[in-house]
């Protein structure tokens, strides 16, 4: 099959749909790889690398003219543009939160697979838990530069100093995103709390901090009280393939300390807190009732040749797999795998987003 590695074209974003040793391995298949040129410059991913490792180094035209399209982040329009019926997509999607991609990628006839709603074969979300990861990591790193005076912080050093108590950080979820921001806030020595619905995974999450990180039921009295109190709140909140819930009230960003921060893991679902807007790496803050608010939609970017290789890990063998049978078989023998599924020649087949959207749902691709 002839897989395409377009540039990514958003705002900062460096990250590449397959790296050499990605390539590499395809091309030793026998798959004809093309890469547009630059399309891992940022990251020290020359076109030289790619061309020892097998691929033809194309312009964007060719790169999108593949029989499957490998990127990272969710097609922009003028990409949905390049688009056509009989190529498979594989990208991160997000449609929930984006009506006119979804109605662009419906236009195209494209057959679209979404990273973040495949499911693993014991659960979970593979494809999605790496940049979850890097996110819920990043998040306590972004979130501490936010509390820096000089950017409208209240001037709060997350883990204190002798004689002065740490900052307080409120995560509210506890899933992938969640615990990792909760790991690095606590190896920051802030005081931190986890708010979680699951009985279960609080179970997990006490038995895995060891009193390190309080746990608490996500009840509204307790997010309430949690945030009230806060330097840092981080929004960790997901529901697979579908629009995040607005778990914190304008009403109560209102009542925060001036010079608190929030960090919307969520964002690419929409966002969690209904102060929440889309920002981008250029311009990554703003201020809002008075609180510094940090919603990059795509976060992971910022570190992206970790987020490449971390991502590439996961992806590869789904990869593989659309190139050596095609999605149908792929998905006959992966039924976790046609989850990803949200695309198909103008049919949308993924709930959550026709939900979100209030678009129309076809039962069978």
């Amino acid at each position: 099959m002839r897989i395409g590695v377009p540039k990514e074209i958003k705002v900062h974003e460096y990250r590449v749909g397959l790296s050499p040793a990605s390539v590499q391995e395809l091309t030793a298949l026998q798959h004809e790889v093309v890469v547009e040129r630059g399309a891992g410059e940022g990251i020290g991913f020359t076109d030289a690398m790619y061309s020892k490792a097998g691929a033809s180094i194309v312009d964007v035209e060719d790169a999108f003219a593949a029989d499957l399209v490998v990127k990272v982040k969710e097609p922009q329009l003028a990409e949905c543009a390049r688009l056509r019926q009989g190529q498979i997509l594989f990208t991160y999607l997000h449609l929930a939160a984006d009506r006119p991609q979804a109605e662009a990628l419906l236009a195209s006839g494209v057959t679209a697979i979404a990273y973040e709603t495949v499911v693993g074969k014991t659960g979970g979300l593979p494809l999605l838990m790496p940049m979850s990861e890097v996110a819920g990591r990043m998040s306590i790193q972004v979130g501490a530069w936010c509390l820096q005076r000089a950017n409208g912080g209240r001037g709060t050093l997350l883990g204190g100093v002798p004689g002065v108590q740490p900052g307080k950080v409120v995560i509210i979820g506890g899933g992938i995103s969640g615990s990792n921001a909760a790991a690095m806030a606590v190896g920051m020595q802030a005081d931190v709390t986890i708010l979680e619905k699951s009985v279960d995974r609080m179970r997990t999450l006490v038995d895995h901090f060891e009193g390190r990180a309080r746990v608490l039921m996500a009840s509204d009295d307790n997010i309430e009280q949690s945030v009230l109190g806060a330097d840092l709140v981080v929004g960790a909140v997901l529901i697979p393939g579908s629009a995040a819930p607005k778990v914190v009230k304008r009403d109560l960003v209102k009542r925060m300390p001036n010079g608190a921060a929030m960090v919307d893991i969520s964002i690419d679902q929409g966002g969690c807190f209904e102060t929440s807007r889309p920002t981008n790496h250029d311009e990554p803050i703003y201020m809002d009732e008075g609180v510094v608010h940090y919603c990059v939609t795509n976060m992971p970017g910022a570190v992206a040749r970790t987020s490449t290789m971390a991502l590439n890990n996961v992806t590869l063998p789904y990869v593989k797999a659309l190139a050596g049978v095609g999605w149908r078989q792929a998905f006959a023998a992966d039924e976790g795998f046609a989850k990803g599924l949200n695309v198909h020649e103008g049919r949308l087949l993924h709930a959550g987003v026709a939900e979100a959207l209030s678009l129309p749902l076809s039962d069978a691709a």
